[in-house]
């Protein structure tokens, strides 16, 4: 295999290219393991949700009829004629100008179609009831298999499983799902002049920045990462590294030797590995124009191969604009790559922001609160390797390949790093 080449790719194709690599494999696990875990399979309902018609308030049960035109100054009365058991259901029928005294959760009676709440109603003694609001049929009331019907689909492949999922199936007694398994990623710096985070930098070294803001970036996807350290700028022991790291995980990120000028041990290291494929080489995206992307075959499945930017800025942005919504992509969810589902907020731009046609930039910016209410981005200018202008940074605003800029003024959607996408 020969890989000596350079093709950028425009981002919308090379995120097609992403989406041939298959999702995981699925698991099955305990519920409560499986918060942010994507199921893999639909989930049935095994029974209606509620059982029964039961109240939302607490008040009385009643029939919306006998309340139709009611009001503070033309109020309705009825008669009472019990109390329904939070337990059980009630053995008694509301008819015609009577109700019941309900409370939350409590099952509607025989007869009731509503409930009026406690607040809107005065207890006259003697048993009558004075009633002070009209309602509509089912207001206040819970229907039954209105949150799931039996036989019916409750939730379906590639939900991505919050709290209030997990608490739904909770409720549909569902003690394990099916889940895909998560990403096991691959991480190592490349470079004669990284050195460890424990070690001091003299004039021409750096720390090894890439390892640990990637490792934290893949566990915020859902992925599980296993650090490989420093590979120095020798290819034998490129190829060693990556040989050992494909064959233990299902992404590998390399960072470093990914540019034009020192891409050559990444594509040697690549020609090297038995039945690997470079996919390309370049993506029309700023920063992280020199993108590598790669399949490898190991002994179960392939592989994924990105050879990320050294400079830490593009390594990150990279990675939270196509990297965390690959990992997610094979954990399962259906389509992670739609900015319009990320995390975002609205503002307006403070200032114009100029951009090269025929590239996607994403631009660093701030957030701050204008004297008028409004939330304004500011960007974040400074030289690309600075880690500052990550530090500074809440978010990135997209500007379209096809674009020269945008205007001060114009309302844009921040995509916010504190996101998980």
């Amino acid at each position: 295999m020969k890989t000596g080449f350079f093709n950028v790719l425009d981002v919308q194709t090379f995120i097609e290219k992403l989406r041939g690599f298959a999702s995981m494999p699925v698991q099955g696990i305990a519920l409560e393991e499986a918060d942010g875990r994507v199921l893999a399979q639909d989930v049935l309902s095994g029974e209606d949700l509620p059982l029964a018609h039961r109240a939302c308030m607490d008040g009385y049960a009643v029939r919306a009829a006998d309340l139709f035109g009611a009001s503070e100054g033309n109020p309705a009365y009825l008669e009472h004629i019990g109390v329904v058991d939070i337990e059980r259901p009630a053995d008694f029928v509301v008819e015609a100008g009577q109700c019941a005294t309900i409370v939350t959760g409590g099952i509607l009676p025989e007869g009731a179609d509503a409930v009026i709440m406690v607040e809107h109603t005065q207890d006259m003694g003697a048993g009558t009831v004075e009633m002070r609001k009209s309602l509509a049929p089912h207001e206040n009331v819970m229907l039954r298999g209105e949150d799931a019907a039996a036989g019916a689909v409750a939730l379906t492949a590639g939900t991505v499983l919050r709290p209030q999922e997990i608490g739904l199936l909770a409720a549909l007694g569902i003690q394990s799902v099916s889940v895909h398994r998560r990403p096991r990623v691959g991480i190592f710096s490349t470079g004669d002049e990284v050195i460890p985070v424990s070690e001091t930098p003299r004039v021409g070294q750096v720390r090894d920045v890439n390892s640990y803001a990637l490792t934290a970036l893949v566990q915020r996807a859902g992925g599980v990462a296993t650090c490989y350290g420093i590979v120095p700028d020798v290819q034998s022991a490129l190829e060693k590294m990556l040989a050992k790291a494909v064959a233990e995980n299902d992404v590998v990120l390399l960072s470093g030797g990914s540019s034009v000028g020192t891409r050559d041990l990444t594509m040697a290291a690549l020609d090297s590995l038995d039945g690997a494929t470079v996919i390309n080489h370049g993506v029309a995206i700023s920063p992280g124009k020199p993108l590598i992307l790669a399949s490898a075959k190991k002994a179960q499945g392939q592989c994924a191969v990105w050879g990320l930017p050294g400079q830490v800025t593009s390594a990150q942005v990279v990675m939270f604009v196509l990297g965390m919504p690959f990992l997610r992509w094979l954990s399962g969810e259906r389509e992670p790559f739609d900015q319009r589902g990320w995390p975002s907020r609205r503002a307006v731009l403070v200032r114009n922001v100029a951009s090269r046609q025929g590239r996607e930039d994403y631009v660093r910016v701030r957030l701050q609160n204008a004297e008028s209410g409004e939330t304004e981005a500011v960007p974040v200018t400074g030289k690309s390797g600075l880690l500052r202008t990550m530090l500074l940074a809440q978010g990135v605003v997209r500007i379209p390949a096809a674009s020269e800029g945008l205007d001060g003024g114009a309302t844009v959607d921040v995509l916010l790093f504190g996101g998980s996408c």
